[in-house]
């Protein structure tokens, strides 16, 4: 198989957390040389393993969140179509510093391989798992070891169903949750990881972030407080049984304000995630 050449980016701001994972499981895949992480100000840390990826640094616009979110996909947006005209890349993926796509190891494949073998798409959607700490049988993440090897549960969320994978130069709306004036593709095989809330200890520490509280974001780590609870009274389903269900009803049951969104899930259920999971990210 002839490999497509492939790009990865994302922005980072006081993260050094998860844009070390992201360059380790993307470095791996794809080559640090490949790697965009846009630095969200010149105060910023250089992240430990920045050597041979490529970094932008930005100057720091403070904004409310929902402005911010806009000017980040707007950003990310004109950045991804610059490499696929300039640097022919084939295929970006593009997605919020807390967020992994991976390919279901059943495939057989990497990650490059099974998007290579893509055609004739304008994006893909991986379903989206927001995965979470159960605060009664697991422990405060270690980062050094893989985060599935510690965390067995995930939220089906709609909200984490994004069109990240980009096969043409496009612009993303805000949050990278849809593509303007395109419709959206959930892949089979793929799925978007959100780990925002991946330790309760660690998002303790977020929502008292002076900056972040400061630009209106109390509220959202608040309402997103409420996945610890979900996954801790929520009966839960088997995720490989699941998961094509959830990837109908998101295509089915879409929002009448934006039909190029997946429809959320009213019982926001909650799944196990499969064991063949555990050692990728």
């Amino acid at each position: 198989m002839n490999l497509k050449k492939i790009a990865i980016i994302s922005m980072a701001r006081n993260d050094e957390f998860f844009v070390d994972k992201w360059i380790d499981h993307y470095g791996k895949h794809f080559g640090d040389k490949n790697l965009y992480l846009i630095l969200d100000g010149s105060d910023q840390v250089l992240p430990k393993k920045h050597k041979d990826i490529n970094l932008i640094v930005q100057d720091h616009k403070p904004m409310k969140r929902a402005t911010g979110d806009r000017y980040r996909s707007g950003l990310v947006s004109a950045i991804a179509q610059n490499l696929m005209l300039e640097k022919a890349y084939d295929i970006i993926i593009a997605h919020d510093i807390d967020e992994i796509l991976i390919v279901d190891p059943d495939t057989g494949m990497s990650l490059s391989e099974y998007l290579s073998g893509k055609i004739n798409l304008v994006s893909l959607s991986g379903l989206g798992l927001d995965v979470g700490q159960h605060t009664e049988y697991e422990k405060q993440i270690d980062p050094s070891i893989p985060f599935l090897e510690q965390r067995s549960f995930a939220h089906v969320s709609a909200r984490y169903t994004k069109p990240v994978v980009a096969f043409r130069p496009l612009t993303w709306g805000s949050g990278f949750h849809r593509v303007k004036g395109r419709n959206f593709h959930i892949d089979p095989n793929l799925f978007l990881l959100h780990f925002g809330m991946v330790d309760h200890e660690l998002c303790k520490k977020r929502i008292g972030d002076s900056e972040l509280i400061s630009s209106g974001w109390e509220g959202h780590f608040k309402r997103r407080f409420r996945l610890f609870e979900l996954i801790k009274n929520r009966k839960v389903k088997n995720g490989d049984r699941f998961f094509p269900i959830a990837r109908w009803r998101q295509c089915l049951f879409r929002p009448i304000y934006a039909l190029n969104k997946p429809g959320m899930l009213w019982e926001k259920p909650v799944v196990s995630l499969p064991e063949r999971f555990r050692t990728i990210v």
